[in-house]
């Protein structure tokens, strides 16, 4: 399954989102992680130290090597420099699984060790002071969508990714990539300021979209996002003497996280892994190849010289059985 945790800056999705991998690790269940926020706050919530989490490989920095790779023998994709970060696969292309060893992986995963289990983590990295006035931190995330595009994942295998926070993921299609969004809310106007702005965009592409309350307090607290929310409110989390001892840095082992936040990780799965009987592969193709087209035309065939609709695939549609024939080629 592929899970995004979006959410204003400041709503938890960050602490949320990595609670909901450590759930995964203690199942012993395959997880890539990834850390596309814009603060890269999710290797330290993944107990990482401050200078272990600086020195992750960004997945930016590779982004060369991820386009070669990726691009395999496409005879569509004229060179790794016409790929930009919509580029779909297409017949030819490598693609990725969650429980290979491979190039991308070798260059931009980093094993941690949680309770249970190793997860793979990658990153983005940092908006350093470098970017300041030269660079959109977008084009940063675009080495996670390239990769999303080229992603298979199967029943029992996780993906999942902590966003940008806000509004800020439609910047690019990428919020089309998941089979489930837990959208992070606080009880607060601000809070579901950023619910109502999510739907709304997500309203035309049949996005999978759960909100969980974050720092309830209390009956007027669980009232207020009933009111506002209505029906898209799935589950809620109070207060956690657990992640207070995490967010200093002590976290206790994740079998003493509290019964009722467990309750919530437990129904946050579930609902995940339901989503895995609605997959539509097709109507995932199409997207993917709606936002390469608008990209193309806005901007990307002016910046590589290139027509990237020619990159388009009109017979390829990625799925498990694609994933299977790129394997034995």
């Amino acid at each position: 399954m592929k899970i995004a945790f979006v959410g204003k800056g400041g709503s938890g999705k960050t602490t949320l989102s990595s609670l909901f991998i450590r759930h995964l690790a203690a199942a012993r269940l395959p997880v890539v992680a990834v850390d596309a926020d814009i603060n890269q706050h999710l290797g330290p919530a993944l107990g990482l130290d401050e200078d272990d989490a600086a020195a992750l490989p960004a997945m930016g920095a590779h982004l060369p090597g991820i386009k070669e790779y990726l691009r395999g023998a496409n005879p569509r994709i004229a060179s790794a420099e016409t790929m930009i970060k919509t580029t779909p696969p297409g017949h030819g292309s490598r693609l990725l699984r969650v429980t290979e060893d491979n190039p991308v992986y070798a260059a931009c995963a980093t094993t941690v060790d949680l309770d249970g289990g190793p997860v793979r983590l990658m990153v983005t990295g940092p908006f350093n002071e470098s970017d300041l006035g030269v660079a959109c931190y977008h084009s940063k995330v675009g080495a996670v969508e390239l990769c999303l595009n080229h992603l298979v994942d199967g029943r029992g295998e996780y993906v999942v990714v902590d966003m940008t926070a806000g509004s800020d993921s439609f910047a690019s299609g990428m919020f089309t990539r998941f089979d489930m969004t837990f959208l992070v809310a606080e009880p607060t106007r601000k809070g579901v300021a950023v619910y109502r702005q999510y739907k709304e965009y997500a309203r035309d592409f049949d996005v999978a979209l759960r909100v969980v309350g974050n720092k309830v307090q209390g009956p007027d607290d669980l009232a207020f996002l009933r009111d506002e929310v209505g029906d898209d409110l799935f589950a809620t989390v109070g207060h956690s003497d657990w992640v207070r001892a995490m967010e200093k840095g002590r976290p206790p082992r994740f079998d003493l996280l509290e019964e009722a936040n467990r309750e919530t990780l437990r129904r946050l799965q579930e609902e995940a892994d339901a989503s895995y009987e609605h997959r539509d592969w097709a109507r995932y193709t199409r997207q993917m190849v709606h936002f390469h087209l608008k990209n193309a035309e806005s901007w990307g065939n002016e910046r590589t010289g290139a027509d990237l609709a020619a990159q388009v695939d009109p017979e390829f549609v990625l799925a498990e059985s694609a994933a299977d024939t790129a394997a034995a080629r």
